[in-house]
């Protein structure tokens, strides 16, 4: 053979090597603490992605919830960490961004895709930068046994004054518990009570940023109110509520011991399992009839790139692909109750999920008041409202003492407040 034969030989070869070197599988590896969902991943959500982009394989590797921060914190650290982050909502995350342990996503195109709120608890305070995209909300309301209410003849409520007379009539019957719902845990009376009707009073978004910038206060009527709504509770939520933990109004509800239950969507699987009776959902009803209707539709989770990853562009891709129509109708409806908060419509296949969803195309959508900003300082006003909320429901604390002291941790530490 001529040398010239040999050397076009080993060149053809060295090309070809460095070809199939070049084309071997990128793998991703996804970080969570939601290790529920495990077989979710891997089964649908995986396989969905993988199927349209050979040359990319991804590893779900989830850690407990309670350790999610620690692991993932000292695998940042270590430099172990997976290519892909699962972002909690705001301050956790944004503490990751700001020391550079996440990548700022603001031009990755999906983000597209996404409203304002729903990309806020993703973001830096001033809106700038986005470094997570959204995957899912939860929203409030109120789930109710269907059996029960066509049993005794009972209508969904639309306003408040119905809400009271629907209870009034349930307790006079005597079958079932008006509301399932205690306040040994306090975190459920603020979370399904406070949070769950305050947006219709304080206006959603119009009220919750309003009080980060200092322009209204935690005294104002349309925060006081809910607590005096709140305080109406007392009568309908049964004997020895005071001592009843979270899993016990669980087990009152799907045991058909109540008819009505003060809701987060993340309970639609659960239910679904336990109970034996058909179960539909209703919104928070509003103050006054014609009133605007506001909804908790809570920023839960999100993915985001860590900011080493040595496969940040086939990560990007998987990034994109999770803020797409596809990824929000697989994901929505593989975890009924955890809602796309993509701006696609998604069908959701589960009727009782279909029904919390459908709310959006009614109401106005907002977030926990205490989540963003409000809740970095001492006392920590997301858990002084767990606190204040039960006392309010139990009647040991006035609407107005709870809402002055509250107001008042506030301005002790954050400046627009005082």
């Amino acid at each position: 053979m001529k040398p010239t034969k040999l050397a076009a030989l080993f060149l053809a070869t060295t090309v070809l090597t460095t070809g199939a070197g070049a084309a071997q599988d990128v793998t991703l590896t996804i970080e969570s603490w939601r290790n529920d969902d495990l077989t979710i991943w891997q089964d649908q959500i995986i396989p969905a992605f993988e199927a349209e982009n050979p040359g990319i394989k991804v590893v779900f590797a989830p850690s407990a919830p309670a350790e999610y921060n620690a692991v993932l914190n000292s695998k940042l650290e270590a430099g172990t960490a997976g290519d892909l982050i699962t972002c909690r909502p705001f301050d956790a995350s944004l503490a990751l961004f700001q020391a550079g342990r996440l990548a700022d996503l603001s031009d990755l195109p999906a983000m597209e895709n996404f409203s304002p709120v729903a990309k806020s608890a993703w973001q830096t305070d001033d809106g700038a930068q986005t470094f997570c995209v959204p995957m899912a909300s939860v929203i409030h309301g109120f789930i109710y046994n269907k059996d029960a209410f066509a049993e005794l003849g009972l209508s969904v409520p639309a306003t408040e004054a119905e809400f009271f007379e629907l209870l009034d009539k349930i307790k006079a019957d005597g079958t079932y518990v008006p509301m399932a719902m205690g306040t040994n845990d306090q975190w459920e009376a603020a979370t399904m009570g406070y949070q769950n009707i305050g947006p219709n009073y304080w206006k959603g978004e119009d009220g919750r940023l309003a009080l980060i910038k200092g322009e209204q206060k935690l005294t104002d009527e349309g925060w006081v109110a809910p607590y005096r709504t709140l305080a109406k509770w007392k009568d309908y939520l049964g004997d020895g509520f005071e001592a009843q933990t979270y899993p016990d109004s669980q087990n009152m509800f799907t045991l058909g011991r109540a008819a009505i239950y003060p809701a987060g969507s993340w309970e639609i699987a659960g239910f679904n399992a336990q109970a034996d009776f058909e179960m539909g959902a209703f919104p928070p009803p509003v103050v006054n009839a014609g009133d605007t209707c506001y909804i908790s539709d809570h920023t839960d989770i999100a993915i985001g790139l860590n900011a080493k990853s040595p496969n940040a562009e086939a990560a990007k891709t998987f990034l994109n692909w999770v803020g797409s129509a596809e990824f929000a109708t697989l994901y929505a409806n593989a975890l009924p109750g955890f809602f796309s908060l993509n701006s696609a419509p998604v069908e959701m296949q589960d009727p009782l999920a279909q029904e919390f969803v459908s709310w959006r195309e009614q109401c106005e959508s907002t977030i926990r008041s205490t989540y963003q900003i409000l809740s970095r300082g001492t006392p920590n006003l997301e858990n002084e409202t767990w606190n204040a909320s039960a006392n309010v429901i139990r009647g040991t604390e006035a609407p107005e003492a709870a809402a002055a002291r509250l107001q008042e941790g506030l301005a002790s530490w954050y400046a627009p407040q005082q």
